[in-house]
């Protein structure tokens, strides 16, 4: 058999030498908190590589600093739920509802599929309830690219799921927010193109799903594919990944740095780990604190501190949240 011949080597200027400095911490203001890798799908673009064989997920004993966490600290304002589907996972009620009582923003990052699951059918009124900002995973308007991103029949569920929210007032009502997520396809070739405009493709997504479903939504967030998790496995595999990580690179915009979501927010796993953002995260690259050791949530409370990170811990895949008009769990930064 024949074999592929080996990518290049990867030659991209490192992020923080681009930069000219260290990426600095700034007051922690967002929780975003992975409960586990638990889900329903098995999506081709999941950077955290879940689906419903995996088994991991938060634990009591972690739930518990969680709770401590969010009550301790007037200074979190938004607590951002996330997964695998996070709704599955052990801790979600009780996050929700302890952010809620204390008047956090609650964030769910749901892919709505799960509304269609045994024992989740509740969750659309759940979500009403507690007032959750319901950010929703809908990677394009049309069905057959929804269906090979995410398995055959998740466009249609994912359709009933968004007029069940629209039917409850989210899309309506301004303490209801829907906010939908595009993710392009995987890159299958080295003809390589920066996401599109946010603004002008959120047209596209109101004028079809109005006219199609009468479904409304509040905002599109675009987000880059990051070269990490299966998107970094399907991209070896094509020997595209150093060439994927010098398009990103060569297109890095210095305008989006200020904006970036890592130096405001502590990404947070099932074992209580503590990490700059979601993708760090799923690269096993923790956050240090000022003596350079790995922190945890523990930690955290032991030095009743959220600020204890003075360094973002940056890789060349960095280059993602910076390509273009950026990228982040908000959509595009400029």
């Amino acid at each position: 058999m024949v074999q592929s011949p080996p990518s290049p080597a990867i030659a991209v200027t490192s992020f923080e030498q681009r930069l000219g400095q260290p990426l600095t911490k700034l007051p922690i203001t967002v929780l975003q908190v992975n409960l586990g890798r638990k889900c329903n799908l098995a999506c081709t673009h999941c950077h955290v590589e879940a689906g419903p064989k995996r088994t991991e997920e938060l634990s009591a004993e972690v739930c518990d600093q969680l709770i401590e966490l969010i009550r301790r600290f007037p200074q979190i304002t938004t607590v951002d739920l996330t997964g695998g589907a996070p709704e599955m996972n052990y801790g979600f009620r009780p996050l929700v509802e302890t952010a809620r009582q204390l008047g956090k923003t609650v964030m769910v990052r749901s892919n709505l599929t799960i509304f269609f699951v045994p024992g989740f059918e509740d969750l659309p009124e759940y979500f009403a309830r507690h007032r959750l900002h319901v950010v929703a995973s809908l990677p394009c308007y049309l069905e057959d690219n929804v269906d090979k991103q995410r398995g055959a029949g998740v466009y249609t569920e994912s359709i009933r799921a968004l007029q069940r929210l629209n039917q409850l007032g989210y899309g309506h009502d301004p303490a209801l927010r829907l906010d939908l997520v595009y993710n392009p396809p995987v890159p299958r070739s080295a003809e390589f193109s920066l996401t599109p405009s946010q603004t002008a493709l959120q047209g596209d997504y109101e004028a079809y799903l109005r006219s199609h479903f009468d479904i409304a939504f509040n905002q599109l967030y675009t987000i880059t594919n990051l070269p990490i998790g299966r998107v970094k496995q399907y991209l070896k595999g094509k020997n595209l990944y150093a060439s994927y990580l010098q398009f990103l690179s060569n297109h890095h915009n210095s305008a989006t740095v200020p904006h970036l979501m890592c130096r405001q927010e502590l990404s947070i796993d099932y074992e209580g780990n503590i990490y700059d953002c979601d993708f760090n995260q799923m690269e096993a690259l923790p956050s240090l604190g000022r003596s350079g050791h790995p922190l945890t949530v523990a930690d955290l409370l032991a030095a009743n501190s959220l600020d204890a990170i003075e360094t973002v811990q940056t890789r060349p895949y960095c280059y993602g949240c910076t390509a273009g008009s950026g990228s982040s769990c908000g959509g595009a930064l400029t």
